[in-house]
Order: structure tokens, then sequence, then C-alpha cells
């Protein structure tokens, strides 16, 4: 089914940016193209080399220093990395993509009709640019120790999975987000190595994964534990099972 891009989100560091956002440019990445074509041959042979990734987009100038807005977050160009996540639509399952990344820049340009925009590239470091499915709709606000609702992935695979967690806000003592996993959508259990680490503050990010011969059942959730409790965690998981053995990092 083909739909357009409305209602699209994109969060920056544990930072809900989307309406600040006038347009994505590009989230792509990949393996480069390595030409090695022998003198035997008509025609290019060529195999995947390096995986790489990144996104490009144009923000709206929003500062806020109180609470911080778009400006404060992207105009410190900070040195350490950036987990960036694209949510293609903010229904359960729907598509996501996450980044690893360096932010390269943030370059203004003001339009003869007085717009003020920013030009932001962030580039990957250490991970390629990831697809995977969201396992809360958009942002999801838990009040207490929750159970997601699951997404159906059609099949248990053997290759093992990645998981993104974007924390916006976070109220009391402690909270963990696990993954977890069924044959049947009725029983459930932990996926072992795909919990995040446990939140006492937010905003936060993180990615975890699991070796490419882990089993991953058909079904899958996103459920919330606490020991000291909590009364309100904003957080948005991006859920990546590897279709085959060939993803390693």
């Amino acid at each position: 089914m083909k739909t357009s891009g409305l209602g699209d989100n994109l969060y920056i560091a544990g930072f809900d940016a989307s309406g600040d956002i006038q347009a994505l440019g590009t989230i792509g990445g990949g393996p480069a193209l390595l030409n090695r074509t022998p003198i035997n041959k008509a025609a290019y042979q060529r195999e995947g080399g390096l995986l790489s990734g990144q996104f490009e987009m144009t923000t709206f100038f929003n500062s806020d220093p109180v609470n911080g807005g778009t400006h404060e977050k992207l105009s410190a160009l900070p040195r350490n990395d950036v987990i960036m996540t694209y949510c293609r639509g903010t229904n359960l399952g729907d598509p996501s993509a996450s980044l690893v990344a360096k932010q390269v820049n943030y370059d203004p340009t003001r339009g003869d009709d007085g717009m003020l925009t920013f030009a932001v590239s962030a580039q990957s470091n250490g991970y390629s640019i990831e697809w995977g499915r969201q396992l809360t709709a958009g942002v999801r606000t838990d009040t207490a120790a929750t159970n997601g609702t699951s997404i159906d992935t059609t099949a248990a695979a053997s290759f093992g999975a990645q998981a993104y967690l974007q924390v916006f806000s976070f109220v009391g003592t402690d909270a963990t987000v696990k993954i977890q996993d069924s044959a049947d959508n009725s029983v459930f259990a932990d996926v072992a190595g795909l919990a995040f680490t446990p939140i006492t503050a937010g905003p936060t990010t993180e990615r975890i994964a699991v070796s490419n011969t882990t089993t991953i059942r058909r079904y899958v959730r996103a459920v919330t534990v606490t020991t000291g409790g909590f009364t309100s965690l904003a957080f948005s998981v991006n859920f990546i099972k590897n279709e085959n053995a060939g993803v390693t990092f």
C-alpha cells in the first residue's frame, strides 16, 4: 500500500524534533560499492564493502533556553555519538530507521522572505543505518510497569536482533525496558540480552544487540518493569529482527 510521508516523526537523542523538521533530505546508507572487475569480464563485477548510513534534514529555528528546543539540541554540535530514529508513521509496527551518528553541521540559511532554516547532517559511526519496526506507537507513555502490545514478524528467525531506545522523559525511581518474544502470542519470555540499561532519568538513548545466531520468535513486544516504581516514562523502541546471518558489526 502506497502512502504519503505525512505524520512521520524524528527523534534526536531523546528529543522529539518532529515539529521542527521542514524536510528530510536523506535517510539512507548501505554497503560501499567495490569494483572488482577482472580483465576476463566484459562488464562490471561488484561487491559490497563497508556499511554506512546518514540522516540529512532541514530544521526550523526553535529556541527554548529554559526547556531546551531544537536549536539548543543541535547547535551544541556534540562530539559524542547521537542516536537518531526516523518513524515512517507512528502506528505500532510501522517501519522505522535508527542511526548511531556524529552530527557534523548546523548551517543556517535565511531566505528572501525571512524564513530561517538550518541544514543538519548526521553520519554513521560504528554501525550502519538499521531499518526495523516500531514496538511503540510513536512515543509511548507508561505510568506503571506495562506489557506492550505485540507485533507479528510472521515467523521465527535465528539471525539475532538489535533494538534502539529513545527516552524522552522519566519521573520515578527506576524503569527497565525489555524485549520479549513468543511463539503463539500468548506466552512471552524475555529475550536474553535485549534489556536496556535501567532508566533513572531522561532524556537518554541506547542501542543494544544480541549475536546473529540468537533465535527471535514470531511475536515481539516491548515491556516495562520496575523495582522502585515510576509514575511516567515516555519512550520509543525501534526493533530490528535480522533476516539473515550476514549482519555483523
